[in-house]
């Protein structure tokens, strides 16, 4: 069985009137568990609810994605706090730094990058506080300063808070100064299955197998043969088959490798 390590249950691509079909689909493909990840605080409570509802199948992380940065309000984390309080979280998260959009209206596009930034460093001190690893989005335009921004953060917080970089598009070299430096972890999406993503298949086969995890970041990103589809948690299998295949694995080896590391990093196996 897999773990769908980062998925988005309260889209509004999904129907929520479908849930019980979505689990089943993925329990079908032998997607057992998967986490949802709150990444703004409008949908805290809908991914709070798939948890509740979902026990042991569904888990949550909360967090506030970079590219809502601006709306965050100086007492979000208590929120976040108390929202721990009613359900177990498996992470902080999503957050991060993304350059890719532009800066909201009324902002100068430094101090927007500024401002995540800190937003930043704020929920990696939550997570020290909780006890909780962070999930982590790095996106640029070009280049990769995001990237090189977020691992200078999460070095200073480096032995108190795990991160892993989801949807990890980036070189062996990049994946080896996570794991180095950080303890870090790197997270794959239906990406790596893209023929105009050779480099993301690259550093999946070649990724030491404790630092190995897979996501569908659903409902986005379907794997190919699927690829233009909305994706959902069931179509994660098909991201694990090509992986597998491009590291010389039997899937089901690979398939518990992935599920151990998952089971560690999010301490699935204490909820």
């Amino acid at each position: 069985m897999i773990i769908d390590t980062h998925c988005h249950l309260a889209s509004r691509q999904f129907d929520q009137s479908r849930r019980e079909i979505y689990v089943r689909h993925a329990a079908e493909a032998g997607i057992d568990r998967m986490i949802t990840l709150g990444a703004c605080m409008d949908d805290w409570e809908e991914n709070l609810s798939w948890a509740r509802q979902f026990p042991g199948t569904v888990f949550c992380a909360l967090g506030i994605h970079p590219d809502d940065a601006h709306g965050a309000p100086e007492n979000w984390a208590e929120k976040l706090t108390a929202a721990a309080e009613t359900v177990p979280l498996a992470a902080i998260g999503e957050t991060g730094l993304d350059y890719f959009h532009p800066a909201p209206e009324g902002w100068e596009t430094a101090d927007f990058h500024r401002h995540q930034q800190e937003l930043l460093e704020e929920h990696f001190e939550l997570a020290a506080r909780l006890g909780l690893n962070i999930v982590l989005h790095t996106r640029d335009r070009k280049g990769s300063r995001s990237f090189e921004d977020a691992l200078a953060i999460a070095g200073n917080h480096a032995g108190r808070v795990r991160p892993v970089f989801h949807c990890f598009i980036g070189d062996t070299a990049q994946a080896a100064r996570i794991f180095d430096r950080l303890d870090g972890m790197v997270s794959f999406t239906g990406v790596a299955t893209f023929k105009n993503a050779p480099v993301v298949a690259e550093t999946a086969r070649w990724c030491p197998e404790d630092r190995i995890m897979l996501e569908t970041d659903s409902p986005y990103l379907s794997p190919e043969p699927l690829r233009g589809r909305m994706n959902e948690p069931a179509h994660l299998i098909h991201t694990a088959r090509f992986i597998a295949a491009a590291r010389g694995m039997e899937l089901e080896e690979f398939a518990r490798l992935t599920t151990r590391n998952a089971g560690t990093f999010y301490n699935l196996r204490q909820q």
